[in-house]
């Protein structure tokens, strides 16, 4: 009680003392600034590499997709055109990571991206997860139709027994579950399919954003948008970040708000829109992303075949030997991956090696999971053949003073590969045609481009054609090599 009169004379102190802490604060603020900074992993990624990774799935347009400009293939559409503004706001360069739309979550939490920007609306159950900026475009969703149906479906009670198609793991497919009573929700994995689906009759509608369906209407005069409002809201488009990324989130969002919400995103959304009418021949617009395709697809091919052939041999070795714990590694690993989808293993390798620490590439990836995979049922094949050929020719070989490796070499492989030689190829041409698989995390190869030709030419049923035909050459041509290799060694034989 005594202290109480001192303190109230010394008010002055207090005032003092007050002042001296506002300017170590501020004086601090620099520091607290860098902590934070640090605090936030993605952004001083991003800050040590100069690079931001983007992941997008450009089979979207207008948001993002691909196109040929000056004879050369690019990324293009009003969402590309605010990551690259971003980029250059932020002082890095700009990496487009491209893969399929289901996969760009998983590549996110994994590290393969810092940010994805491919029209994807934030969620009470996606932000348990990853983090988002603000909403940068409002694009409510639709429902279009064929245009003779347009005046069929005026309200939500009308789509009563309809087929209405959504992308799988989209707002829209929640949107059409919960507000179109009674329509019968087929989920598919592509808006391209929704679309050719739709143009057939196999669908009566597709619940799909305002931008797509006014794109498909400039592209077709087949379709129509139907005058029926779908409640919920669900067409916002945020940018996804990893979770705990409060540096980066804000510096985006002050760049979102001051160029590019508002009539910059709408400028650009109409100009992607008028970039995707078609100015060539079809053939002359996408001839070359089937090539690319395909020089993706024999090289993945190559690899598969090659690798895979010396891994099966090993692997096969390995389950023929007499040592126990090198007996049951090979079965275990042939086993193992006999017994698990590829296009799990695909995965595994590709996020599984960021997981390590390692950084591997989409095709690298890919090429690794075909080996791998490939090399399991060729040992399988090889083992098949060598128990195949007589016990009695090794032990004549070992009798005339072979070891036990010249005679496996020499006298048991040889005959061996005459009974497997049809039984490889249909493993060569099954590993051309599963190549097909690694199109999920980005690898360019033969189906990746289809989706891309798909998605940029609003054309569903022509790629797949044009697709079919260039795999039916590439295995009828392995086929015919490989009868003229059987047909060498039925020579010899006689």
């Amino acid at each position: 009680m005594q202290g109480q009169p001192w303190i109230k004379g010394k008010g002055w102190l207090w005032a003092a003392i007050i002042t001296l802490c506002v300017v170590v604060d501020a004086w601090m603020a620099p520091v607290h600034n860098l902590h934070a900074a640090t605090a936030d992993a993605t952004w001083a990624k991003i800050k040590r590499t100069g690079v931001m990774r983007v992941g997008l799935s450009p089979d979207y347009a207008p948001y993002e997709f691909h196109s040929t400009i000056g004879g050369k293939d690019h990324i293009i559409g009003f969402d590309v055109t605010m990551d690259k503004l971003l980029a250059q706001r932020l002082g890095v360069k700009l990496k487009l990571v491209e893969m399929s739309n289901d996969a760009l979550l998983s590549a996110l939490e994994s590290g393969k991206v810092d940010l994805v920007v491919s029209g994807i609306t934030p969620t009470a159950e996606r932000e348990k997860k990853v983090d988002f900026t603000d909403v940068y475009f409002n694009d409510p969703n639709v429902v279009l139709v064929q245009k003779q149906d347009r005046n069929k479906y005026r309200s939500l009670n009308d789509f009563h027994g309809a087929k209405i198609g959504a992308q799988i793991t989209t707002i829209q497919e929640g949107q059409a579950k919960k507000y179109l009573h009674g329509a019968t929700v087929t989920s598919l994995k592509k808006v391209t399919d929704e679309a050719a689906q739709l143009s057939q009759g196999k669908l009566d509608g597709i619940v799909v954003p305002t931008t797509t369906a006014k794109s498909y209407e400039m592209q077709s005069d087949k379709f129509a948008t139907a005058p029926v409002k779908i409640p919920g809201g669900g067409g916002e488009s945020a940018i996804v970040l990893p979770k705990n990324s409060p540096v980066l989130k804000a510096k985006l969002n002050r760049i979102l708000h001051r160029e590019v919400i508002g009539k910059p995103i709408t400028k650009w959304r109409n100009a992607a829109m008028k970039q995707m009418v078609q100015k060539k021949s079809f053939y002359q617009q996408y001839a070359p992303y089937f090539v690319k395709g395909t020089e993706y697809t024999l090289a993945l091919a190559v690899i598969g075949v090659t690798v895979g052939f010396v891994l099966g041999t090993l692997l096969a070795m390995m389950k023929r030997s007499r040592v126990w714990i090198i007996k049951a590694i090979g079965n275990i690993y042939v086993e193992f991956v006999r017994g698990t989808p590829l296009l799990i293993q695909v995965f595994i390798v590709y996020f599984g090696t960021q997981i390590i620490g390692l950084n591997v590439s989409g095709f690298v990836s890919g090429a690794i999971a075909m080996f791998l995979n490939s090399g399991a049922y060729v040992a399988e094949i090889i083992r098949s053949g060598l128990n195949a050929v007589p016990v009695g020719q090794g032990e004549a070989a070992r009798s005339l003073g072979l070891s036990r490796q010249l005679t496996m070499q020499l006298v048991v492989l040889p005959q061996a590969l005459r009974t497997i030689l049809p039984a490889l190829g249909n493993e060569f041409v099954s590993v051309i045609k599963e190549g097909s698989v690694v199109s999920v995390i980005g690898v360019g190869e033969l189906t990746f481009q289809t989706s891309v030709v798909q998605g940029a030419s609003f054309e569903a049923f022509l790629p797949l054609i044009v697709t079919a035909c260039i795999y039916f050459v590439l295995t009828f041509g392995l086929t015919q090599v490989l009868h003229v290799g059987e047909r060498h060694f039925n020579r010899e034989r006689a």
